[in-house]
This record gives C-alpha cells, structure tokens and sequence, in this order.
C-alpha cells in the first residue's frame, strides 16, 4: 500500500476544495469536473463508492498539478 492508499470520493473532494477547487458540472456517469478558478485547471473525479484506487488518484492529482506531498498536507 502507498501513500495514496484509503482516500475516499468525500475525502478527495474535500482537499481539492481546500485547495481552490470547485464543482463544474457533472461529467458521464458517475465522473464530476472539478474546477480550480486560480490556476485554471481541470480535473475528473469518480465518484464511487469505497476508497479510491491509488492509480487513479495519481491521476486526478496529475490532471490538477497538484505535488503528492501537498495533498497529503492538507489531509
């Protein structure tokens, strides 16, 4: 298990507002756009049940530019 193991959706979803992010609109499925106004940047969200697989919170951090170590700082 890595550092980016046991983050659920409400978890996620949480850091990424303390960090700027804001809700867009509702993507395909079960997916969310999140928005972050400062940086401009985008990002795609699951929202599932259960925690968060590692490599798709990897991806979610990428696609906002967000380091690991600062999500995790804001845990």
């Amino acid at each position: 298990m890595g550092r980016l193991s046991g983050f659920t959706y409400r978890v996620i979803v949480s850091i990424l507002k303390k960090l700027g992010f804001e809700f867009h609109r509702q993507a395909a499925g079960s997916h969310e756009i999140w928005f972050n106004p400062q940086t401009k940047r985008y990002t795609t969200i699951p929202n599932h049940l259960g925690d968060m697989p590692e490599g798709t919170l990897r991806a979610i951090l990428k696609q906002a530019d967000i380091d690991v170590d600062a999500f995790l700082r804001m845990k």
